[in-house]
């Protein structure tokens, strides 16, 4: 974050003991245009990851370990798109906090935990998939409801403490005289991290897990080639057998599918987990507009979720049906069958 127009001492604060605003010209029609992508992005976000989430709760087709670790994972982008970026938006838009001290420590906790969140969620579902492409006679006495149990609270629980810990005990800005100035002088929220904090968030929580994720799918589709080799070498009045224990279509589309995913926050959260890493070691010059950038950037992955979800599984598109035409009200709606023929 650029601090340069950051006085060196508090008693030459504008308006010392009355917060204002740190300075900016941006135009009228440039605000509204920045209002109307990102409520356009929350709405997206919103509606779409409340589709997914009423889906897979309410058709019986759908209970399945890997849709429940998703419908976890909606949970966070449907809270992110409700809880965090309405109040992101006005503060990215209007340079200004207007919400309270005690509030900012809340929201830069809550957005920090539902960022890495969907980390452990994307690391439980690759788990989830690995075992049901590379093993598949053990996939269902592995991935029990038990276990799904256990990976979901840990998905939850261990990035609250962390995010929460952090930000209340103010680790994270330890040492850091110009954010301390920034606070006082202004209406200023953003999560700030000092050298220290900065590379063990990126080192732990994106690094380490990204990698272990970008192995796991790489294995993933090396296993699902071999597979589709075997089964395309023998003769074709054994190939029912070998299709039931060794490979499903579908196993190796829900990999594909959840493996774009993957990608698509990997792409998204990595510039701004580097500048994470990088804007402590440059005296915190880089400029709030990119930051900003970098930031909303990162939201966005929650709203490519639900439209990748469209694009890739037809279950998506003909429960969006369902509920847009009042269907899911029908008693019977729960039993429907949402896969094209021939599909399970």
């Amino acid at each position: 974050m650029d601090l340069s127009y950051i006085p060196e001492d508090l008693s030459s604060c504008p308006k010392f003991g009355n917060k204002s605003c740190p300075p900016t010209n941006r135009p009228l029609y440039v605000r509204a245009l920045m209002y109307a992508v990102m409520t356009g992005a929350m709405v997206i976000t919103i509606f779409g990851n409340l589709v997914i989430m009423i889906s897979i709760s309410h058709f019986k087709q759908l209970h399945s370990p890997t849709n429940f670790l998703i419908l976890s994972m909606a949970a966070t982008d449907f809270l992110l798109g409700c809880v965090i970026m309405p109040y992101s938006m006005v503060r990215s838009v209007e340079s200004c906090w207007y919400f309270g001290d005690s509030f900012c420590k809340f929201h830069a906790s809550f957005d920090m935990m539902l960022s890495l969140a969907s980390i452990f969620h994307l690391c439980s579902i690759a788990i989830d998939r690995f075992y049901a492409v590379c093993y598949p006679l053990h996939y269902a006495t592995t991935m029990t409801t038990s276990m799904i149990k256990r990976l979901l609270a840990v998905c939850w629980s261990a990035p609250a403490l962390f995010s929460f810990g952090l930000v209340l005990s103010e680790a994270n800005i330890a040492g850091m005289q110009s954010y301390e100035i920034l606070v006082t002088c202004f209406n200023f929220c953003a999560l700030t991290f000092n050298k220290l904090w900065g590379t063990v968030l990126f080192t732990t929580c994106f690094l380490t897990p990204g990698s272990i994720m970008v192995g796991i799918y790489s294995k993933i589709f090396i296993v699902s080639k071999q597979h589709a080799q075997v089964i395309s070498s023998v003769p074709k009045n054994t190939k029912g057998g070998l299709k039931k224990s060794l490979f499903k279509k579908k196993d190796r589309k829900a990999a594909k599918t959840l493996g774009i995913v993957m990608g698509v926050f990997l792409a998204c959260w990595l510039p701004c987990f580097l500048a994470v890493l990088i804007d402590p070691y440059l005296g915190y010059s880089t400029p709030m507009l990119v930051l900003d950038l970098l930031v909303w950037l990162g939201y966005f992955n929650s709203t490519c979720n639900p439209l990748i979800h469209g694009f890739f599984y037809p279950w998506f598109r003909k429960a969006l049906k369902y509920i847009v035409s009042g269907k899911i009200f029908n008693s019977h709606s729960q039993s429907a069958n949402l896969f094209p023929e021939g599909q399970s």
